[in-house]
């Protein structure tokens, strides 16, 4: 956990470089190497990494639109994501994506701009996992400012209703985009939404990695083995702006102070010394995260840009062709459709 945490913090710290460069003086969203938005996850890693930790490359994981430290955990590779975020033809998504709308199916990881979008896939994957008799769970990762909208509460609904294996992790940074949490809930702990749906609501209040690890133990180990869906909530903290370029002039700066001292990282570090982990060991595994993170990198930026004449291309997908009890009917229909 200590290892993907330090390279989802590397990556972030790495990705505001890059994302700057050409940007300034004059902020420019469309200049330099990373164009479009950039939504980043300092402060969010321990929910990350201790969710993920239990998962199998088959369960699915739905993220949002602050999805690295998550997509680091469950192992999305690290070279075609960072190409992806680079616009490269090799990314995940022939670059066409973004970092909003990455999507790795060796490790059944997705994740979208649209908030709470990942709640009903989640849903139905695991849906599917149960009808086919499968020990799989799905995760859909969410913000607390997306726990008042449509999609998540009928995803709550569906999932309790079928009981299916599938966990919600609320990420609650204080902050929906400019907005303090108590203007855009009206509930302090958004585990508290569990209590609608006659399904397990729980809270880790403070951003401690081992803690959210055994939080998520229990609830991925009872979806498992049929007990159906609970709802997690985890306390992390927003050491940058809701976007790079934002100024932030809404948010005092003791709150800015507060989540830079309260580090998932560092309490890590001590816990694993405290563990008998000695200081070299984690300087090891401190060196191999940013040694992968400058790797992937400059891999990425060697990487070619898509053809403009692609454009077009992967914009949807048409069903296979099937057979009727009649003619062969190809994707699409015919005239007499």
């Amino acid at each position: 956990m200590y290892e993907n945490m330090v390279t989802a913090r590397h990556y972030e710290e790495r990705l505001v470089e890059e994302y700057l460069e050409g940007k300034q003086p004059s902020f420019d969203i469309s200049a330099g190497p990373i164009p479009g938005e950039l939504h980043l996850a300092a402060g969010h890693e321990a929910s990350g990494a201790g969710v993920c930790q239990h998962l199998h490359p088959e369960d699915a994981v739905t993220a949002p639109h602050r999805p690295h430290h998550v997509a680091i955990a469950k192992g999305v590779d690290l070279k075609r994501m960072t190409a992806e975020i680079f616009g490269r033809e090799t990314g995940l998504c022939r670059g066409k994506g973004g970092h909003m709308h990455l999507f790795d199916d060796a490790v059944n990881f997705a994740c979208s701009g649209i908030i709470a979008q990942g709640c009903p896939p989640a849903v139905g994957a695991a849906m599917a996992a149960k009808k086919r008799n499968e020990d799989s769970v799905a995760v859909a990762f969410l913000g607390e400012g997306a726990i008042d909208q449509g999609a998540f509460l009928e995803s709550l609904n569906m999932a309790a209703v079928h009981e299916l294996p599938v966990v919600f992790v609320i990420e609650d940074n204080d902050w929906a985009i400019s907005m303090p949490k108590e203007r855009v809930t009206d509930v302090r702990n958004g585990a508290d939404r569990a209590g609608g749906f006659d399904m397990p609501g729980t809270r880790v209040d403070y951003d401690d990695a081992t803690a959210v690890y055994e939080a998520a133990e229990e609830a991925i180990e009872r979806a498992r083995q049929g007990g159906g869906p609970t709802l997690m909530e985890v306390q992390v903290h927003r050491r940058m702006g809701h976007f790079m370029g934002d100024a932030e002039g809404y948010r005092p700066d003791e709150d800015k102070e507060r989540a830079e001292r309260l580090d998932s990282i560092e309490r890590l570090r001590n816990d694993l010394r405290v563990s008998g982990v000695g200081a070299d060991r984690v300087a090891e595994l401190r060196e191999r995260a940013e040694e992968r993170v400058e790797e992937a990198i400059e891999w990425a930026k060697d990487q070619p840009e898509p053809d403009p004449e692609t454009a077009l291309e992967d914009v949807f997908t048409n069903p296979p062709e099937r057979e009727t009890p009649g003619a062969p009917l190809a994707a699409g229909g015919g005239d007499d459709e």
